[in-house]
């Protein structure tokens, strides 16, 4: 079953078509870039383009400010508990680093 938009979307791309709206694309007539992640690559590229980073490299950063705290304190307890959230940051890390692959 189609959607109940298509013919409308379809008329307006027709429509756009006959007004010469696509004439003089930038990029028009050149080969498309290469991806290595083509079902992925138009997200990537929104993501990329918004400021936006994987997974793996925010919860690097999050790490680094760990670290930074960690140098910092001097309360043992607190190193403590500091060290254990490393480590759970570095699983996670690990884990976000497979899933982006």
């Amino acid at each position: 079953m189609d959607h109940p938009l298509f013919d409308l979307i379809n008329q307006k791309i027709l429509q756009a078509e006959e007004d010469g709206l696509f004439d003089n694309l930038e990029g028009a007539g050149k080969p498309l870039p290469k991806v290595d992640d083509p079902e992925n690559a138009l997200i990537n590229r929104l993501v990329r383009e918004s400021g936006g980073a994987p997974e793996f490299v925010s919860l690097s950063r999050e790490l680094a400010a760990l670290r930074a705290e960690l140098r910092e304190t001097t309360d043992r307890t607190r190193r403590q508990d500091i060290l254990k959230d490393m480590s759970m940051m570095e699983a996670r890390i690990e884990l976000a680093r497979k899933s982006y692959r």
